[in-house]
């Protein structure tokens, strides 16, 4: 095990080749074993340009209405509700992340997408015994069904032969040349590793800013300033309103840093490696503490208080790595 920033930089970054990722054999069964996060080496980095790709300013800007609207029309139906945050956080998450990879074209069997996906899901932590009425085999044949309502995408967008700058566009790129069953894999991983941590930021910035008054005013004001600028038509959010968000931005930030939302990262040594007098002994697994990292108290005024204008972790990169830190920093970090 492993705390210190110096050790994780030595392990994540200055020494990543010699560190492999290591997952149990039942993740990659469950989420497919061509999904990025069980690789290394020139695939690994193929698909990480892939899935970047998908998520730099000139993807994404075009979609900024879209993922205000979903958001929007989530808070309609929550009036006079009374509501599991980190669940809804979720489903919003999950809709987001099928714009992203899909775009805004209506997918072809997307309820039985989220059926499927959310079977998947309850039995990511299950004890892998694939027998029937376990929550295990229950996911196995979900991941078949989804597998296949993938496949079936694939195959319209491979035939229509549209240019998309979405996630399912850049690993279908011609001259990328990955199979069905890897783009299949990659979108499951995708999904799976962004609306968990996704959700989770959400919520602890609600519960933040409903413990801080002040920030959560600051913050009110910021975004009805930006809504005030727009003269006349339909008020909605663009790209460049994004850029008019300091304050959202550093509280943002400020979450990540002490709500701590991965709590590890597992490596495996893939020959002898030393380490300020200590010897890793090749197939020994690392574990890195993400929250030991961010929360240091001689970098940062607080351990576990919201100070948005703490504004050091820009200066102290290798102290604050909410999503790891990398070439195989968490597809969350990427974006």
């Amino acid at each position: 095990m492993i705390s210190s920033p110096e050790a994780a930089k030595l392990v994540l970054v200055t020494r990543a080749h010699l560190f492999k990722p290591t997952f149990p054999a039942s993740k990659e069964r469950m989420l497919g074993k061509q999904a990025i996060f069980f690789h290394q080496g020139d695939y690994h980095t193929k698909l990480r340009k892939l899935v970047l790709r998908a998520f730099m300013p000139e993807s994404i800007r075009t979609i900024v209405p879209d993922i205000e609207s979903i958001a929007v029309g989530m808070m309609k139906s929550w009036e006079g509700q009374l509501i599991n945050t980190f669940q809804e956080m979720k489903t919003y998450a999950f809709n987001v992340a099928l714009l992203s990879i899909f775009g805004k074209e209506e997918v072809l069997n997307r309820e039985d997408l989220k059926k499927c996906y959310y079977i998947l899901e309850k039995g990511y932590n299950s004890m892998p015994i694939n027998l029937p009425g376990t929550l295990f085999h229950k996911s196995m044949k979900a991941r078949k069904e989804l597998a296949q309502i993938l496949a079936n995408v694939i195959s319209i967008q491979r035939q229509m032969k549209h240019n998309q700058r979405n996630l399912l566009g850049s690993l279908m790129s011609d001259k990328e040349g990955l199979t069905d069953e890897q783009v299949a894999d990659n979108i499951i991983g995708v999904i799976f590793a962004a609306r968990d941590t996704t959700a989770s930021v959400l919520t602890w910035i609600l519960k933040y800013l409903a413990e801080n008054p002040s920030v959560l005013q600051a913050v009110t004001e910021e975004q009805e300033e930006i809504m005030r600028e727009k003269c006349g038509g339909e008020k909605v959010l663009v790209w460049e309103d994004t850029k008019k968000m300091p304050i959202t931005s550093r509280v943002i930030q400020e979450t990540l840093r002490v709500a701590s939302i991965l709590s590890f990262t597992f490596r495996e040594a893939v020959e002898d490696v030393e380490f300020e007098g200590y010897l890793i002994p090749k197939g020994w697994k690392v574990c890195h503490f993400l929250e030991t990292s961010i929360t240091v108290q001689t970098i940062f005024q607080s351990q576990k208080s919201l100070i948005p204008q703490d504004l050091r972790w820009l200066q102290n990169p290798i102290h604050f790595m909410p999503f790891g830190s990398g070439t195989h920093t968490h597809v969350q970090g990427m974006s």
